[in-house]
């Protein structure tokens, strides 16, 4: 049998050996690291393409003030090695971007993978070739890199937007996204100066209320309100490290039995289960919390029941209100167009206090939308009550705000940007965004598409994202046992069925029934208000339970693989 299967094997390295590599890897972030780790486990020619200077991803590129996790540190952390568990340590419960990047740089060295990175290469195009049945990848550059498989690992928020307004390039001051933050950037460094943010997502909650305490004065322009609720981030010292790293068994079985791998478990009890004064109680309870424990650990009819939405809704919107000193601000700051959860909901440290600062204002777009970007700041279609603020002035009923910086705090074209970012082709030169996902998003198990031959997906749409890290190290391990498996057994074609795509879109779609989030425009559903094409709301991600999610994959493999056409 041993025999047969090197036989195998060196007919798979023949049949490689005109190509540049076995296994191409998009993307140097956790995704990467981990696939490069594994798929060189397999004795595989691989290389990973970064289009950043070093590794890192998420974490390498958002380095804005107050960047850091929402979900606990050493729930992120991955699984696979136990010396990295023994040696790294976290310092905070929700770590700051810094040290998420010196953790993925440390398993960079741990493993000595970057020799097999290369940096500073954007890939343009992915074509697959119909005669030799592999990829040919294209950089900026317009250097070539063959492979027989293609590892996308991209990330779901990588392609960052600016908004569909106006002469949005037109400002003549520093201006930047919050993906793109000046390295040079210092703490004081906006002291004394008129900065304008507009955005009011995540990463908009978490810059405002950093720079607010520095900015000369600090201009809001939020489109859309959303709710937030409190992070109760704590230091970690070394005996809590300790206890920590005994307990790393148990963090990461309640991270594989939960609905969305991370540590809370969701509340068995419908809210009508509850009295009012006991509903109120156990709010207060979860409120008090740190981290996702007021989002996660909350009765699952929530996000299924509008009367129970609306009352956990309340809850929240009462708790803005006991933060605001002004009414009238707190009432603007409050969500009107979705209830709590069913947009994803950022954790905070101070962001509603912020406003009660006399140097931040908030200007509602809603209201007085903005017209245009304009060389010295924002101009508004109606006039500002500025109370002789010298920062704005105009004239003909519009108002123009004068600013220093600009900060597009704007988000992402989320999950699928980074595969209309490439000009990915499959077979017969089919392309991925604009023909086969054309009319909706079609996948099998959200690791491969029909008609893209030898191409893996990681972290790709209809994947349970959840607590990011638990869901790559899942991806990767099955797809690394998929290349193994195609190695040993000489395949050189790997390809999804027609079938078995419609067979688990509909699946999708299925689990995707009766949720409220699913009814709201919003990056989770597909939507992205700042392009200028109008986007049809889909499902973009698994939203059924983790563990069924990975039991239907566990199953495709334990069949070998026959769910695909395999030659």
């Amino acid at each position: 049998m041993a025999v047969a299967e090197d036989t195998r094997r060196e007919a798979f390295n023949a049949a490689n050996a005109a190509l540049d590599y076995d296994v191409l890897i998009v993307g140097a972030g956790l995704s990467g690291i981990y696939s490069l780790y594994r798929t060189r486990q397999l004795g595989l020619r691989v290389r990973v393409l970064e289009a950043g200077s070093g590794e890192g991803g998420t974490w390498f590129w958002n380095r804005y003030p107050g960047a850091r996790f929402d979900s606990e540190s050493y729930s992120y952390i991955f699984s696979f090695s136990q010396d990295v568990l023994d040696e790294w340590d976290w310092t905070e419960h929700f770590s700051p971007q810094a040290e998420t990047l010196r953790y993925a740089q440390f398993l960079t060295d741990k493993f000595d993978l970057r020799r097999d990175m290369q940096f500073d290469t954007r890939i343009r195009s992915a074509h697959f070739q119909d005669d030799t049945n592999s990829w040919l990848l294209t950089d900026s550059e317009g250097r070539t890199y063959s492979t027989r498989y293609l590892v996308t690992a991209m990330g779901i928020l990588n392609e960052a937007t600016l908004p569909n307004i106006p002469g949005v390039n037109d400002f003549a001051g520093a201006s930047w996204h919050t993906s793109r933050w000046p390295s040079s950037y210092k703490e004081g460094d906006l002291a004394g100066k008129r900065v304008g943010i507009i955005g009011t997502g995540a990463t908009g909650i978490q810059t405002i209320q950093e720079i607010g305490k520095t900015a000369g004065h600090l201009t809001v322009f939020q489109r859309t309100p959303n709710w937030t609720a409190p992070l109760r981030n704590t230091r970690i010292d070394e005996a809590e490290m300790a206890s920590i790293r005994a307990r790393y068994p148990t963090i990461f079985k309640q991270c594989l039995d939960s609905y969305a791998c991370f540590i809370h478990a969701g509340d068995p009890r419908s809210v009508f289960d509850m009295t009012p004064e006991e509903r109120e109680a156990c709010w207060e309870h979860l409120y008090a919390q740190p981290g996702f424990t007021k989002v996660l650990a909350v009765s699952g009819d929530i996000y299924t029941n509008r009367e129970a939405n609306r009352l956990y809704s309340d809850f929240h919107a009462n708790k803005i209100r006991q933060r605001i000193r002004d009414p009238a601000l707190a009432a603007k700051l409050i969500p009107t167009n979705h209830g709590f959860g069913t947009r994803r909901v950022p954790l905070e440290s101070g962001y509603y206090e912020i406003f009660n600062q006399p140097n931040v204002r908030l200007v509602d777009v809603r209201e007085n939308p903005i017209q245009r970007i304009t060389q010295r700041g924002v101009e508004l279609t109606g006039p500002l009550d500025l109370e002789g603020d010298d920062g704005a002035g105009g004239g003909g009923g519009g108002s123009e705000i004068e600013l220093d910086v600009l900060i597009y705090a704007t988000g992402f074209d989320a999950v699928t940007g980074s595969f209309r970012a490439v000009d990915f082709r499959g077979r017969g030169g089919k392309r991925l965004a604009d023909d086969t996902w054309v009319d909706g998003i079609r996948t099998y198990l959200g690791l491969t598409v029909q008609g893209f031959p030898n191409m893996f997906m990681i972290m790709g749409p209809h994947q349970m994202f959840g607590n990011i890290p638990r869901s790559i190290e899942y991806a990767v391990d099955w797809t690394a046992d998929a290349l193994g498996w195609a190695a040993e057994h000489n395949v050189t074609t790997f390809e999804a069925t027609a079938a078995g795509m419609d067979s688990w879109t509909e699946h999708v779609h299925e689990c995707g029934k009766g949720l409220l989030a699913n009814e709201v425009d919003s990056w989770m559903t597909g939507v992205n208000k700042n392009l200028a094409h109008k986007q049809k709301r889909s499902m973009t991600r698994y939203n059924g339970p983790a563990p069924g999610y990975r039991r239907r994959c566990d199953e495709v493999r334990a069949r070998g693989y026959t769910d695909f056409v395999t030659s």
